[in-house]
């Protein structure tokens, strides 16, 4: 097995869905196979914005691409997509951080594995590019980032010799369920503004924490990846509301749903924006995807998954 840099570009031409799958054609067939049950990297070219590197996923197989000659498509594993926490700049310190790409002299080289949409990364290479984009300390920062500073307690006399923090070896990092929640929910609120896409809210508690949750709109459980174009930035009670299939978002990606028969009218007024259209996020490129929406709309709106009494009360 092999890691690979994949690159990518939002509204490409070719079927390329970071978190579904990478369209390619022939030329990278050798190298894309040998990566099958292995890591790679996405990368957006300069051309294309000023992200760099910019996400994590695991390819599970590669097939032909059905109806297009000479062109493949490396299917990616559900639920191993995982966008950085911070997009990792192409050059650091002038250099490139793929040795590929390098002149000799630690330069970016022109032309040549510049050129390349799939490149072979070395492990040492994989390890940095998603050390700096998601770090191993995510979680502790996540939790301590709305906590006054009045809170910490100064260390007793003796104790306060610097400590070595354990670094999780990064394959574990990905695939740890928390870690990923973390992940999930700093990105999806980021990408709203901390508001909620349904009420066009922005609360926040007495110490600055965002009320705003981050609702995956297809499962994990259900195949659904950890990508901000499967999230919304819910409510708490609005999230409720989504998982369990009284709200939706209809065809044209933008107009809310309400299953009016279970939902009170007032519920609707106080709760949904008056323009019964969902806020779009900060960047276009981290909108809902369709089929996400599609899949939600089919498989879970208007049926009533019954854990509780509602918010509002006793439902009608």
């Amino acid at each position: 097995m092999v890691k690979l840099v994949l690159l990518h570009k939002a509204g490409s031409i070719y079927d390329d869905e970071p978190d579904r799958v990478y369209d390619f054609p022939r030329s990278y067939l050798k190298a894309a196979t040998e990566a099958v049950g292995d890591w790679v990297v996405y990368y957006e070219p300069v051309k294309a914005g000023p992200r760099g590197y910019f996400a994590v996923a695991r390819i599970a197989q590669v097939i032909p691409k059905p109806g297009a000659e000479g062109r493949f498509l490396a299917m990616i594993a559900p639920g191993s997509f995982l966008p950085f926490d911070r997009p990792v700049p192409r050059l650091l310190a002038g250099r490139p951080l793929e040795s590929a790409l390098s002149d000799g002299s630690g330069a970016l080289a022109r032309g040549g594995a510049v050129q390349l949409a799939v490149r072979r990364l070395p492990e040492a290479e994989f390890a940095r590019i998603v050390n700096l984009g998601l770090p191993d300390a995510l979680e502790a920062e996540e939790a301590a980032r709305y906590s006054p500073a009045s809170l910490a307690v100064p260390l007793p006399a003796g104790f306060d010799e610097p400590v070595v923090p354990f670094v999780r070896p990064v394959i574990e990092r990905l695939t740890n369920r928390p870690f990923r929640d973390v992940l999930f929910r700093r990105r999806v609120r980021e990408a709203y503004g901390h508001r909620c896409a349904m009420s066009g809210l922005a609360l926040r508690n007495g110490g600055g924490r965002p009320e705003v949750q981050a609702a995956h709109i297809r499962p994990v459980a259900a195949q659904g990846s950890d990508s901000v174009r499967n999230g919304l930035a819910l409510s708490g009670t609005l999230h409720w509301m989504f998982d369990r299939g009284l709200i939706s978002v209809a065809d044209d990606n933008a107009t809310i749903l309400v299953s009016r028969n279970k939902v009170p009218e007032d519920v609707v007024r106080r709760l949904i924006r008056p323009e019964g259209r969902l806020l779009p996020p900060l960047a276009p490129h981290d909108a809902p995807h369709p089929e996400n929406l599609k899949w939600h709309r089919e498989n879970v709106f208007g049926q009533w998954l019954p854990d509780g009494q509602a918010p509002w009360g006793p439902m009608p």
